[in-house]
């Protein structure tokens, strides 16, 4: 099956816009015309050649949304086995052979995808923009929460918080009661104050924030060690993402040791917390934050990306 899709032929370079061979759909496969698709951290990190198992030609994306004989669908971004322990456990995210669409198999960076039906989901109304910008960010946000023990009062530290992830991420710490201090750039402080408590722009921003009972964190090496210093003893450091897919360090890891602090990784999300997401979105509870691009000007998109210049989601449109 041959269709129209960005393909990354070498890392750190454009996408290419051809015709592609995607394979043909198989026993309980479905083919989803894609309406939509948002643009990862993720997809970034693989962009930059972060994930050393993975060799080009690759079609990227797991944020998927279109249709499937006129219905409006979702796409679960990971396909599991769905018969490990983790899987039996509800824990999918944690599934010992999850393969994510963009790298085992083609993404949403074309106009259709090949999906397992049991990968499919209703959406309960056709604002395909919305769900891509939001819901991957968004069920990420929620996953991290539980991760952290987030509820009312607690004081949360969320840096890159005006990105894809971060914007969506501290509207729902804002749905949950936290007190939210949002590290972000100049450029987009004005925005996320909306939804913070506390906005800090400095690079050391430790200087200005102690103490703080749990840390998501976005960026990744850039920060880490900054965000441990903002950490109170036997706080919790959430790490949700790595955005320039570097070597993480601890400077000081004695100082970790001594408070006694906790690094959790994160990883995505459940089909659950998915759904929920969708629903939080329908509902208006958060609000979707993007800038869209047609599918064919990917390149302007990644650029725009690299540069800093789009506050919350790229999201490709078909």
């Amino acid at each position: 099956m041959r269709v129209l899709a960005a393909v990354l032929r070498e890392f750190n370079k454009p996408f290419s816009i051809e015709e592609f061979d995607i394979g043909e759909p198989g026993p309980g496969d479905v083919v989803v015309m894609v309406k939509a698709s948002g643009i990862c951290g993720r997809d970034l990190v693989i962009w930059r050649g972060g994930f050393r198992n993975l060799k080009p030609p690759l079609i990227l994306g797991h944020e998927i949304f279109g249709e499937v004989n006129g219905r409006a669908v979702g796409v679960f971004g990971a396909i599991t086995d769905g018969t490990c322990q983790y899987c039996r456990a509800g824990k999918e995210n944690l599934c010992v052979n999850l393969q994510f669409f963009g790298e085992g198999r083609p993404g949403g960076y074309a106009e259709a995808v090949i999906a397992p039906a049991s990968n499919v989901f209703e959406l309960p109304d056709s604002d395909f923009v919305k769900y891509a910008a939001a819901v991957c960010p968004l069920a990420t946000a929620i996953h991290a929460s539980k991760l952290g023990g987030v509820g009312p009062g607690v004081r949360v530290l969320v840096t890159g918080a005006g990105g894809g992830v971060g914007i969506h991420t501290i509207q729902y710490l804002r749905y949950l009661g936290a007190y939210i201090i949002s590290v972000t750039s100049p450029y987009k402080a004005d925005f996320v104050a909306k939804y913070s408590d506390e906005v800090i722009t400095d690079r050391e921003f430790s200087r200005k924030v102690r103490d703080v009972d749990v840390v998501f964190e976005i960026v990744g090496a850039a920060t880490i060690n900054e965000s441990l210093r903002a950490l109170k003893r036997e706080g919790v450091l959430v790490l949700i993402g790595n955005t320039e897919g570097e070597e993480v360090r601890l400077v000081r890891p004695a100082l970790t040791i001594m408070r006694e602090q906790r690094i959790i990784g994160s990883a995505a999300y459940t089909r659950r917390e998915v759904l929920e997401a969708v629903q939080l979105l329908h509902k208006g509870v958060v609000k979707p934050v993007y800038r869209t691009y047609a599918f064919k000007d990917v390149n302007r998109a990644y650029e725009d990306l690299i540069n800093n210049r789009v506050l919350g989601r790229a999201v490709l449109v078909f």
